[in-house]
């Protein structure tokens, strides 16, 4: 074993840490428990009780982890995801050879655009959204529908709160 002390690898290690659940329930609690912490303190929506708000993440993280769906989900978006940034990285440093323009802010979102929409719609066709049928227009639209509710609740939530402050 060439990259191992005392028999273990990082292969083992990791490994073992899947099996204790680490990526399917840790990680992906630590992760919604943060966002919702972050929401709550940032647009101040409750109020400024660190309390109440991290009651309500600690709540909305385990919930959200009653069912495999996030951990189906996180499973298949993230590789997607970590390949779709490593396509910026090589496009951010061939840009930064052939470009000596500074603001090309317009071009990072385009492409930034078209890797999410590869993504999405890559992540989406691998996720099994009603028992393994695949992806389905017709099965999924409950789940769609509430999607785009929640993105427009907070997107209301966050752009109206510039707006007033």
């Amino acid at each position: 074993m060439p990259y191992s002390y005392g028999g273990w690898t990082i292969g083992n290690i990791l490994n073992q840490w899947a099996d204790f659940g680490i990526f399917a329930y840790a990680l992906p609690f630590l992760m919604i428990f943060a966002m919702v912490f972050g929401i709550l303190s940032k647009t101040k929506l409750l109020g400024d009780n660190k309390g109440v708000q991290a009651t309500i993440a600690l709540a909305f993280g385990l919930l959200a982890l009653q069912f495999d769906y996030v951990t189906n989900f996180y499973a298949t978006i993230f590789p997607y995801a970590g390949i779709g940034i490593s396509i910026l990285l090589v496009a951010l440093i061939l840009m930064g050879l052939i470009s000596d323009k500074k603001d090309l802010s317009w071009v990072w979102f385009g492409i930034g655009t078209v890797i999410f929409i590869i993504i999405l719609l890559t992540s989406l066709s691998d996720f099994t959204w009603a028992g393994g049928m695949g992806f389905s227009l017709a099965q999924s639209w409950p789940a769609i529908v509430a999607g785009l509710m929640v993105l427009g609740i907070m997107a209301l939530i966050i752009f109206g709160s510039k707006r007033a402050g």
